[in-house]
């Protein structure tokens, strides 16, 4: 195999095993920061041996192996400092015979689990760990596409349309962050595991979102960054599976997932849902969000914010045109969605679900109501939010007051951030004022 393709193939593998061989290496040392850099050490030895050697029969494990003895001499040698040398290099000369020794595995799992009182799965843990609370949103999201998705910093970087060295900020103050804290590798339980699984979502959710519809640059969407959140999700459905609003969010984003293809031209340019060619909508990631949503809703029938934008997605996803969509049904969701999770745009994407069910008469009342406008407006994030004033372009454009609409029109690309909405915008202006 040649180098170039070899060292092609090692970046396929890592991106696929990185969260197991960090996590395995994460419960030894319990240091997500040091997990990873003995992770590395380990692609480096791979990228170093492979392409003479040839690719191993079982790549995860070659490279698990090599970065648990790394681990294990860590502690070794943290251990000889401490004084404790003959006992402890005991210990990990069994613990690296382990390591080594396929035939062993089963026992050192059983093992494992004993000490840990069974607690699940490496991976799963490392998911609550990276997505922990007490570091902010955006740090999440590094540390987890990081962590969990074997992206370098550079990807994370061009991703988000960041500097590299403010992502690599990101990830260092996250990992030194959560060393400070002292956040235990665990999987939180009972009323506990609540609160972290909805920031484990709300990461994961992010990062789709910023794949979906990209906040700034010129592309308006990052399929790859919303395909790593999706194939993030899956693992933790994979192994949370009687937790209902992963399901939800699953099923939410294999539907719009299936959008993909269909939102932009050959050019590149944004094509609204309602232009859309919905022949080109992925059947099968329909079919399998689908499945998810009616999971979800089987395990807990009282449905949670994710699985009810999944229903609402569902809706779009079953209807061949959009005449044909049920809106009446799409109002009724985003009602249930205002009680149990309100927010601005919750009310805003009401509006807009309101006015194709009942008119844009009726519709824009509720656009221009204080109370939305002033939510939106008392929230930072929410000042520049430009699908206010082009919703209510929209609306005023279908009422046939064009001069209005331009101006509604105008205001929302003067706000927006990224290059292909900013340009649809002020198309949208210019044939309202033509």
């Amino acid at each position: 195999m040649a180098e170039h393709d070899a060292h092609r193939t090692i970046a396929a593998i890592w991106h696929i095993e990185a969260a197991s061989v960090i996590g395995a290496v994460a419960r030894i040392v319990r240091d997500v920061g040091l997990a990873e850099e003995f992770a590395q050490d380990a692609l480096v030895a791979a990228l170093e041996h492979w392409p003479q050697a040839g690719i191993p029969d079982k790549p995860g494990a070659w490279l698990t192996t090599a970065a648990k003895r790394r681990a294990l001499d860590h502690l070794r040698h943290e251990q000889i400092a401490a004084g404790k040398a003959e006992d402890v290099a005991r210990e990990l000369d069994f613990q690296h015979a382990v390591a080594s020794d396929e035939a062993d595995a089963a026992r050192e799992a059983k093992l494992d689990d004993a000490l840990r009182g069974g607690v699940g799965d490496d991976v799963l843990r490392l998911i609550f760990t990276a997505c922990h609370p007490v570091l902010p949103p955006e740090a999440r999201c590094a540390l987890t596409l990081r962590v969990m998705g074997g992206l370098s910093t550079d990807e994370i970087a061009r991703a988000y349309l960041k500097p590299e060295a403010t992502i690599a900020q990101r990830i260092v103050r996250a990992k030194r962050s959560l060393a400070a804290a002292r956040v235990p590798f665990e999987v939180p339980r009972g009323e506990a595991l609540a609160g972290r699984l909805a920031s484990v979502l709300e990461v994961i959710y992010l990062i789709f979102n910023e794949g979906y519809a990209a906040t700034s640059g010129s592309d308006w969407m990052r399929p790859a960054l919303g395909e790593e959140a999706l194939r993030l999700g899956r693992v933790l459905a994979g192994l949370m599976p009687d937790e209902p609003e992963v399901f939800g969010l699953v099923a939410l984003m294999e539907i719009q997932a299936s959008r993909f293809a269909a939102r932009l031209s050959a050019s590149g340019e944004p094509i609204l849902l309602q232009d859309q060619d919905r022949s080109r909508w992925d059947a099968l990631l329909i079919r399998r969000g689908l499945l998810a949503l009616a999971h979800a809703e089987a395990l807990q029938p009282n449905a949670g914010p994710y699985t009810l934008q999944a229903a609402i997605a569902a809706c779009h996803a079953r209807a061949a045109r959009v005449e044909d969509t049920d809106w009446a049904r799409i109002v009724s969701l985003y009602d249930t969605l205002a009680q149990r999770n309100p927010s601005p745009v919750v009310a805003l994407n009401r509006a807009v679900a309101f006015s194709m069910a009942y008119g844009p008469a009726d519709a824009l009342p509720l656009v221009d109501a204080l109370p939305l406008v002033d939510a939106l407006q008392a929230d930072p994030a929410l000042q520049a939010y430009h699908l206010l004033p082009a919703v209510r372009g929209d609306l005023l454009e279908r009422l046939g007051r064009l001069a209005e609409a331009a101006a509604a029109f105008e205001h929302a690309a003067s706000l927006a951030r990224n290059q292909r909405e900013r340009t649809l915008l002020q198309a949208r202006a210019a044939r309202c004022r033509g």
